[in-house]
């Protein structure tokens, strides 16, 4: 659906983007994760023909969008990150400009109004003025607008930033609906947004794509580590388990008389079963041993620190 090949953007002396490659398929739903500065922003810019690459190009459905940029940028819909309404305009005026900018007319731009107010769930202020809608509306229209000609890919730019907890939560619900007929590809430095609306992940750190993966194997794997937790009750725990063989860090918390540990180990080291002799040995009462993946943000943190 869309392939990003080698792309580079330079500012004079200044790299924002250097030989980014990705793709995503059709049907997905791609967060695009970084620090402020990482370049996420200038990559959707250069997705959606804003800019123009210095190196690399964009083909969106096997159509370049450096050769033949008109006809790759009508299967796009893109929400900049400072949403371009007109706000003195109603907003069923303004999502008509919108469709005739995109060259709908006639019955295909009523039936685009239909779709549209009904996909983003703003048929009740249809005909109220933009200026007066809660910053959620605003997001949704301009959703709206990204959408009017039925575009096979969604590119949203922190769609959610400045929303409230619960506009928060709608806006996320509208994009998971939307998924079912439109690829997106949405950027948030908002981690738990990514984990609960995005089938993969891609962070950029620096100009430079540092991973690419679904959440779940992002969480299972940190470089070749894995996290073991394990709660015991019992003496001389922390002395122990800091000169466990295979243990590369431990971190402890105390509950109580109980000790919490989070111990890092290689992939390839077998850790539990050494630990069930230890417990037995020293007359551990053990309260948990268990593998668990890392947080989107350690992840996160260890990625582009």
């Amino acid at each position: 659906m869309i392939e990003v090949n080698n792309i580079s953007k330079f500012f004079g002396d200044v790299t924002a983007v250097e030989d980014l490659s990705f793709k995503i398929d059709k049907g997905e739903i791609v967060g695009m994760l970084g620090p402020n500065g990482a370049g996420k922003t200038t990559t959707m810019r250069v997705l959606t023909g804003y800019l123009q690459p210095d190196k690399g190009d964009v083909i969106v459905n096997g159509i370049s969008i450096k050769k033949n940029p008109i006809e790759a940028l009508k299967l796009i819909g893109y929400l900049p990150e400072n949403n371009p309404l007109y706000k003195d305009m109603l907003v069923s005026e303004f999502l008509v400009f919108s469709a005739e900018l995109k060259g709908l007319a006639g019955d295909n731009l009523i039936k685009a109004l239909d779709y549209v107010s009904e996909a983003t769930k703003i048929k009740n202020v249809f005909y109220r003025p933009i200026k007066e809608l809660s910053k959620g509306y605003k997001q949704r229209v301009g959703i709206a607008a990204a959408l009017i000609h039925k575009p096979e890919i969604l590119i949203l730019d922190e769609p959610t930033e400045g929303l409230d907890p619960t506009q928060r939560i709608e806006i996320r619900d509208l994009i998971k609906d939307l998924s079912g007929n439109h690829t997106v590809l949405i950027s948030t430095h908002v981690l738990q947004e990514a984990e609960s609306m995005c089938t993969r992940i891609i962070v950029i750190s620096n100009g430079h794509k540092v991973a690419d993966d679904a959440i779940s194997n992002l969480k299972k794997e940190n470089k070749g580590k894995r996290i073991i937790w394990f709660e015991t009750e019992g003496s001389k725990v922390k002395e122990t388990l800091k000169d466990l063989k295979g243990v590369e860090e431990v971190v402890f918390e105390e509950i109580g008389n109980r000790i919490r540990a989070k111990l890092l180990i290689a992939n390839d080291t077998d850790i539990q079963p050494v630990l069930f002799d230890l417990a037995k040995k020293n007359d551990w009462k053990v309260w948990e041993l268990a593998e668990k993946g890392h947080s989107l943000e350690e992840i996160f943190e260890q990625l582009t620190k």
